[in-house]
């Protein structure tokens, strides 16, 4: 049985700076409070970016492909060790903060439909994913599926907003950043 616990986060203030306030993560989204989050985008050596599908459950765009592992930085946590974290739990895979190659800090604020205000900061890794596809463990509560697309399906789903492969619209200039990373690793 999965049990649900309540996240709590610290809270920063629009320039990203610590307020010294935690509280949860209904409250921050309720009221539009900044807090922390991580995004890390696994490729392969042969140029492939790795894809999570959005749980049909989820409060904001469930079934949309999204970043390959993202998550809160929980209160008190350090950014790495919530991107190891979130990282095992989506995707059942251990990695060393040394495999995370730091590419961002992006502000980034959206109003849902269904008033949720996630005003986030968002530290961007790239990590090379070495191990087959098949040998990830997907967190059912989260995750529908994973996928492996070349980094030319990335940039066609991008450009055109392909139906076909439903990316979180997110501001598209983000995935161009993405894709321009991952091309200048290989």
């Amino acid at each position: 049985m999965y049990i649900l616990l309540e996240e709590f986060l610290d809270i920063l203030t629009d320039n990203g700076a610590p307020k010294n306030l935690v509280c949860s993560k209904d409250e921050a989204h309720a009221k539009g409070l900044f807090h922390a989050t991580v995004h890390i985008w696994f490729y392969t050596q042969t140029g492939d970016v790795l894809f999570q599908k959005r749980a049909a459950n989820k409060e904001t765009f469930p079934n949309y492909w999204d970043v390959s592992v993202a998550g809160h930085v929980m209160a008190g946590e350090s950014i790495e060790t919530a991107a190891l974290r979130e990282v095992n739990e989506e995707i059942g895979l251990k990695i060393e903060t040394s495999q995370l190659n730091k590419i961002d800090l992006r502000k980034s604020v959206n109003n849902h439909p269904n008033g949720i205000i996630d005003c986030e900061f968002q530290t961007v890794f790239l990590c090379q994913l070495e191990v087959p596809l098949e040998q990830l463990i997907k967190q059912d509560e989260e995750v529908d599926a994973l996928c492996l697309q070349s980094l030319e399906n990335f940039k066609h789903f991008t450009v055109h907003r392909n139906e076909a492969f439903k990316l979180v619209p997110a501001d598209y200039s983000y995935y161009t950043f993405i894709i321009n990373h991952i091309m200048n690793v290989l």
